[in-house]
């Protein structure tokens, strides 16, 4: 499966692209449009326009049967969302990609969530999966869920991860690691507060209480911190997650109908980088701004994927995932 995504050299677009969120990815557009309240004819016109600029992975998805979903199924969108640890020094995604995305071998998924929007378009539900988790890979065995992307690109990252909910993921979103510093950047950094001093040995990193605007490498820095965290990965997520509040929030706050040159530089920054499935089309993103006009940030909620333990298999330390626990989450979640 994996020789299908040597091949692919990623689209070369003359328009400068658009921007979806960073980790709510596909949903950026939709919910920045949505907040600004624009009027029919604008969010019409904005989708197309900048719809049309997006970058799109093509055959993102598994051949072959797949789990229909919840019976419970509240009419809601599940999008599957992944930032990849490149180690390309060019852009592998959005329109600003120079480098093939899925060389083999050469990335894994750093960051992994699902995100449901509810059927009535009034919730986010985001739920992280740790990348240690230790799941059966379709083909592979068992390993480490963040070398599905690395053996098989989307497809067997999005089979592993319905194969784990035992749900349908509708959509698919990445961002590579230079678009998230450079998405920091465009917003001229975001604010986190770091709880507790900590240092980080793998990046030699000392972290001060108190409350910090980062930057592209010291954002990337901070939420991809494990080290000198009490529980490790899972205090990471947290980072992230934390990170990405502040981050929508930064986008939020620079976008505007009374600043349209700032409006414009920050579509920009982030279509050139974030790469969609192919499914996604430019109605599906229509659809989602003319539903998501009443969503705020606060009914955005953030989860984890319940562990059970920690285990080391073959030298390396996992996370042994609770699955029948996570189902009946997620399964929920999609029941509304």
């Amino acid at each position: 499966m994996a020789t299908r995504w040597t091949q692919w050299e990623p689209r070369r677009r003359t328009h400068r692209r658009h921007r979806l969120l960073r980790v709510l990815l596909v949903l950026g557009l939709a919910t920045v449009l949505a907040v600004l309240g624009l009027g029919a004819g604008a969010v019409w016109w904005g989708t197309d326009h900048y719809g049309d600029q997006v970058a799109r992975i093509p055959d993102a998805f598994p051949s072959g049967p797949r789990p229909p979903g919840s019976t419970a199924h509240d009419g809601g969108t599940t999008f599957l969302l992944a930032g990849v640890d490149s180690r390309s020094e060019r852009p592998t995604t959005g329109s600003a990609a120079t480098a093939r995305l899925w060389t083999y071998g050469a990335q894994r998924s750093d960051t992994l969530m699902l995100v449901r929007l509810s059927g009535d378009r009034r919730a986010v539900h985001v739920m992280s999966i740790p990348r240690d988790s230790w799941v059966p890979i379709p083909g592979h065995g068992s390993a480490k869920i963040n070398a599905a992307f690395s053996w098989g690109g989307p497809p067997l990252m999005i089979q592993t991860v319905e194969r784990l909910t035992g749900s349908r993921v509708d959509h698919f979103a990445v961002i590579d690691w230079n678009g998230f510093r450079a998405l920091t950047d465009a917003v001229g950094g975001v604010t986190v507060t770091v709880h507790e001093n900590s240092y980080d040995s793998a990046r030699h990193r000392h972290w001060t209480a108190g409350t910090h605007v980062l930057h592209g490498a010291d954002a990337l820095a901070y939420v991809g911190q494990r080290h000198g965290l009490p529980r490790g990965d899972l205090d990471r997520i947290e980072h992230q997650q934390q990170f990405l509040r502040g981050l929508v929030g930064e986008i939020r706050g620079r976008v505007g109908l009374t600043d349209p040159l700032g409006t414009a530089r920050m579509l920009d920054a982030i279509t050139r980088t974030v790469s969609v499935d192919d499914r996604m089309s430019n109605g599906d993103l229509r659809d989602l701004v003319f539903g998501l006009r009443h969503l705020d940030a606060a009914d955005a909620h953030f989860s984890t994927a319940p562990v059970a333990g920690s285990r080391t298999i073959g030298g390396q330390s996992a996370l042994i995932l609770d699955r029948e626990r996570l189902r009946a989450r997620w399964h929920a979640v999609e029941a509304g």
